[in-house]
């Protein structure tokens, strides 16, 4: 949020401009972090400054502990959620944490904020039948060979096989692939590097793809995307949520983004018997409690596959 898009406020001192513009490049430059993450922070840092200047301060001396929990009320007032609050209660901590230790406030009131608790809700997973339904299906729309159809059958087989996010998918190129060892370098957030494996059935995909199908649909000006749209240039994640959603709602009526797969790789993984930190590796998760949500879901289903099957249940 640029701070001539701050409206309704009694003034926006001039250095609450230079102080977000020297906060965006520290964002951008030195954490590079993605556009969408850097706008979010943004925009709640400069919704903080605003609360800050209804409250009478027009710099960061007066902010403190109290201005910050004030803060925090008022989107509970507005109605928003407990996600969104404890989203915002982060950016507080993350950008105070920052001004301290930039010098450009003596203390850092974030280290005393506890965030707010967001309602944890398991996500959608299909099960190992369904799975293999669905990936049954998109091998057979590939069957007639076209480009499209086996582009779409590695990405499905991909994404499940690794369970990568979206955007990590569509910017991988040919080179991140190693086909020879069944392997795919991932850059995701913050730019951070990992390997993560993948099997035969997504080996097949995508040596069909790259070898027959992606030269037919590359143009000058492709580079080295390793998935292409029907035009030549580098795959969009909405593309790829489409796909998905298509694929899967066909066969087992069902809606589902790209990230239910990841969250069914994820849980068929803890299921065969996978332990949580090597899932945490293959996710790219920074903290192993972020990876523990699955070990719910499978408890969930062991619990359902008791209750179906003991006599005693």
């Amino acid at each position: 949020m640029a701070p001539d898009e701050v409206s309704g406020i009694p003034s926006w001192p001039e250095g609450f401009t230079a102080l977000l513009a020297d906060y965006e490049r520290h964002l951008t430059a030195e954490r590079d972090l993605s556009t969408h993450s850097v706008r979010a922070y943004i925009g709640d840092v400069a919704d903080l400054l605003e609360h800050l200047i209804r409250l009478g301060h027009d710099d960061l001396d007066g902010l403190d502990i109290r201005g910050l929990r004030s803060w925090l009320a008022k989107q509970q007032s507005l109605g928003k959620s407990r996600s969104t609050m404890a989203r915002r209660a982060t950016a507080a901590r993350v950008f105070t944490g920052w001004a301290q230790r930039t010098g450009r406030i003596g203390t850092d009131p974030g280290a005393l904020l506890a965030s707010p608790k967001a309602h944890k809700t398991l996500p959608g997973v299909l099960n190992q039948a369904d799975t293999r339904t669905v990936l049954d299906a998109a091998a057979v729309a590939a069957d007639d060979g076209s480009p499209v159809g086996l582009r779409d059958l590695a990405i499905m087989e991909l994404l499940y096989a690794t369970g990568i996010r979206v955007g990590e998918l569509c910017a991988l190129d040919v080179d991140d692939i190693d086909r020879s060892r069944r392997v795919v370098r991932v850059f995701g957030k913050g730019r951070k590097e990992r390997s993560v494996p993948y099997g035969v059935p997504a080996g097949q995909a995508l040596e069909r793809w790259l070898a027959e199908a992606r030269p037919k649909l590359a143009r000058e000006g492709s580079g080295p995307a390793a998935f292409l749209g029907a035009r030549g240039g580098r795959i969009d994640q909405r593309a790829v949520r489409r796909l998905v959603h298509e694929r899967v709602e066909a066969v087992v009526d069902a809606d589902m983004a790209p990230h239910g797969l990841r969250h069914t790789a994820a849980t068929h993984l803890l299921e065969g018997g996978a332990d949580l930190r090597s899932v945490q590796e293959l996710l790219g998760h920074a903290s192993l409690a972020t990876t523990q949500i699955y070990t719910h879901i499978s408890n969930d289903r062991l619990r359902q596959a008791y209750q179906q099957a003991h006599p005693r249940a």
